[in-house]
């Protein structure tokens, strides 16, 4: 790694969230970990592929009746009746990601990974046939901020009841045999081998890095090469005791259910996990001196990433900054980002932006990759965009149309119980009313170009951006002339 110059402009910011991931509905979708792959999903995945199609009407949004409660060892339970199909989802998040690993990176991922490898009785192939053949789907997966474990089932008491026997044995009391500890250690560590090969997650490491610093956000979820073979099956056994205690755990469950049923399903399983309290929330990050750094490696692409501390999930900002990144870079094509760095110039394949608020500040960036010769000017003109934007600010028109946008895609964050459940479990997680979707559309709905443009210049700044690039050193060619007419494919194609 080395340090390069800092380019005579100002640093703007870029970002893609190659690694972090953590909670966030609508602004951008990390990579390393999805902490919030709950609440967020709904937006520029699920984009209308036409304004038109609207017609001058909002799609009907569907009004959900949340109830919570807490069940008798202090776990929070969100819930929403929903009698369309006979089945639920139920989905446990626990606050026991990454950033909880402590001085061992990669513990909270070993531990979940090895929560359905063993109950008494029964190993990992047992415990797969068990949800399949009652035509249950168990799923799991770390991140930064929590953990998630999930069920879904038939709700015919016949079916229901197995199932959740089972699911309470394997969240609650898991075996961790050590021949399953050893494979699963083994195909991480072969992970990190791929990682070499790979100069985004390489860029979105060394990012976080230079980001975070001492932060826990600062490692990736999956450990290192180093950490990985230290860790042993007795700090499994005190994290799943201490993480996966029910006072820090949220139970989300929609489907076809009664309240009563409900109680009983949340009741079971909360009496399942260990007893005790909520870990203690991790602190904010230090602001980190803005830098530029270079990861050599040899390939015909380069990777640009570039960041600044955003915000966390509790900022009375997050609408507006949503809306502001929309169209900036967040939105795919016609954001100001991919206008002017593909659609003019064809120099990269895509340019995307996001936030992503965890319960600490998470990170702002944006991301792209294009051909290594011309790396520095398409940087520079990133870097323009932005600061241009954050001078004038949005135009009447384009948060008009984002806010159309919004008003199509939004129905979709509730289109199925699997949405439910993801945007119950983040609202548990991070304390967000009960009213958090409502809340969030009308003022979305609400914001004027001023707003967007305050909270952008509030949260973002040109001057304190951290940049990684990763690629070869090669002479430096001009950037193409801007042009409604750019080459047909974009010069910035990945790889294959």
């Amino acid at each position: 790694m080395s340090e390069r110059k800092k380019p005579s402009l100002a640093l703007i910011g870029l970002i893609v969230v190659a690694l972090i991931g953590s909670a966030t509905v609508y602004l951008l979708r990390p990579d390393d970990s999805t902490a919030s792959e709950a609440l967020d999903k709904a937006k520029s995945s699920q984009k209308l592929q036409s304004l038109a199609e609207l017609d001058g009407k909002a799609p009907s949004h569907r009004t959900l009746d949340v109830q919570t409660w807490n069940t008798a060892e202090g776990a929070k339970v969100l819930f929403v009746e929903a009698r369309e199909l006979p089945m639920f989802d139920l989905r446990l998040i626990v606050a026991a990601g990454s950033s909880q690993d402590g001085d061992a990176p990669g513990l909270a991922l070993l531990t979940n990974a090895m929560l359905n490898e063993g109950v008494a009785g029964k190993d990992v192939g047992a415990i797969a046939q068990g949800f399949e053949g009652l035509g249950a789907d168990f799923g799991n997966g770390a991140f930064k901020d929590m953990a998630l474990v999930s069920l879904r089932s038939l709700s015919a008491a016949d079916k229901r009841a197995p199932a959740l026997e089972l699911f309470s044995e394997v969240v609650g009391k898991p075996t961790f045999p050590a021949d399953s500890f050893a494979r699963i250690k083994n195909q991480i560590l072969a992970g990190f081998e791929y990682q070499k090969q790979n100069p985004g997650k390489l860029a979105s490491m060394e990012l976080m890095n230079r980001l975070y610093g001492d932060h826990p956000y600062a490692h990736s979820s999956d450990g290192t090469a180093k950490t990985i073979p230290a860790i042993t099956l007795a700090q499994l056994k005190a994290f799943h005791e201490k993480a996966y205690a029910a006072g820090n755990v949220v139970i989300a469950l929609v489907g076809d259910l009664s309240r009563a049923d409900a109680e009983a399903i949340a009741a079971q399983v909360s009496s399942a996990l260990p007893k005790g309290p909520a870990l203690a929330k991790i602190a904010q990050p230090a602001e980190p001196k803005a830098s530029v750094g270079h990861i050599e490696f040899p390939s015909k692409q380069t990777n640009l990433m570039l960041a600044q501390l955003g915000i966390d999930r509790a900022n009375p900002d997050y609408a507006a900054l949503s809306m502001g990144n929309q169209i900036l870079g967040g939105g795919g094509f016609g954001t100001r980002l991919m206008t002017e760095v593909r659609e003019k110039r064809g120099l990269a394949y895509g340019v995307y932006s996001g936030f992503t608020p965890m319960q600490a500040r998470g990170p702002f960036m944006i991301n792209l990759q294009t051909r290594a010769e011309m790396s520095e000017g398409t940087l520079k003109l990133v870097q323009d965009v932005l600061a241009d934007y954050l001078k004038t600010g949005p135009t009447q028109k384009e948060l008009d149309d984002a806010k159309r946008e919004l008003a199509g895609s939004f129905p979709l964050s509730t289109a199925s119980n699997a949405d439910i459940v993801g945007q119950l479990g983040a609202m548990g997680f991070y304390n967000l009313p009960l009213s958090y979707l409502d809340d969030f559309m009308r003022e979305s709905q609400s914001l004027t170009v001023e707003q967007v443009k305050a909270a952008l210049n509030k949260h973002l700044s040109t001057d304190k951006m951290v940049i990684v690039s990763a690629g070869p050193t090669v002479p430096q060619k001009p950037l193409p002339a801007p042009t409604d007419k750019p080459a047909e494919q974009p010069l910035g194609v990945p790889e294959h």
